[in-house]
């Protein structure tokens, strides 16, 4: 099975506008979709997005799904493995890369200062 994306070349993102917050997470974590689509009922497909953290803002549970994710971090900080208060937990900095397999537990996260991170999701192809 392929993975289906676009081809896009080079081109500008408009980082101002397209922004909306994902199933499940809190206001202040958005999302924003810059190719491809994941159908996770189905799984089948891969996306790119980029994800934006507000300062200040935390998930409080770990979770995992049934995708391969590959995580960039792009600018800010990312704190990994805080407390359901949003204590504690690893720090990381920008240039800090992570590739999860389907099913691996991971978070909650948090961002002092806000981030951004780019995401690359997808199914096994079989």
């Amino acid at each position: 099975m392929a993975i289906n994306k676009e081809h896009l070349e080079f081109h500008a993102l408009d980082l101002a506008s397209g922004w909306e917050v994902p199933p499940g997470y809190p206001e202040g974590i958005k999302q924003k979709i810059i190719a491809g689509a994941l159908d996770e009922d189905n799984m089948r497909g891969s996306r790119t997005r980029l994800l934006r953290f507000d300062a200040g803002v935390y998930t409080t549970a770990p979770f995992e799904h049934d995708y391969w994710e590959e995580v960039y971090l792009i600018s800010g900080d990312l704190i990994v493995g805080n407390d359901a208060s949003g204590n504690g937990g690893e720090s990381f900095a920008p240039n800090t890369y992570a590739c999860r397999p389907p099913h691996a537990p991971h978070g909650p996260f948090k961002s002092e200062g806000g981030c951004m991170l780019l995401e690359i999701h997808y199914f096994d192809p079989a």
